[in-house]
């Protein structure tokens, strides 16, 4: 793009065009100066102060979205490896609990106590601590946990046809997702 201006005649009103200098736009604030200015060895009113009203953070952008369907072959695969990692929990916080009981001779009192109330001159009773033994803990506690890795796999996966179902009929969950900055 050519500049023109200086081909134009003097306006009457305007002294008469000097030596051709390139065009500079005006600039709606002065050039920065003192210690907190920015340095540079740039064009001095390059570099433009924020309006007093503008804002100083950047604008978080949000996105509204509608889960619509739940694959119910992916909820069973989640549903089933969280329900797995929560058995293999209750199984170690079972074994954990138990070794912290019998440290603290719980299974010892408990059972003594049960043992008198139940027993008599020709028996001892009921015994506790053959009862509650670690491996008869460990059965227990593994066949709850497996039963609860099926039930927690079954019900998921049923959730995931029930909410398909429902979300045909009312569109599904609406999600407003937020930008972290």
């Amino acid at each position: 793009m050519t500049d023109t201006r200086g081909s134009q005649p003097p306006q009457p009103n305007q002294p008469p065009a000097g030596p051709q200098q390139p065009y500079h736009p005006p600039q709606a604030y002065s050039a920065p100066s003192g210690p907190g200015a920015p340095r540079g060895g740039g064009d001095p009113g390059a570099q433009r102060k924020p309006r007093t009203g503008a804002r100083t953070a950047p604008r978080t952008r949000k996105a509204r979205l509608r889960v619509a369907k739940a694959d119910p072959w992916s909820v069973m695969k989640v549903s089933f490896l969280l329900s797995i990692a929560l058995g293999v929990c209750t199984i170690v916080a079972s074994v954990v609990l138990w070794m912290v009981m019998d440290a603290m001779g719980i299974f010892s009192s408990v059972g003594g106590t049960i043992s008198e109330a139940t027993g008599s001159n020709e028996s001892n009773g009921f015994d506790l601590q053959t009862f509650l033994s670690l491996p008869r803990v460990l059965i227990f506690t593994s066949v709850i946990s497996v039963i609860d890795v099926v039930l927690m796999t079954a019900l998921a996966t049923l959730g995931a046809f029930i909410y398909n179902l429902s979300a045909g009929f009312v569109g599904g969950v609406e999600l407003t997702l937020a930008e972290d900055e």
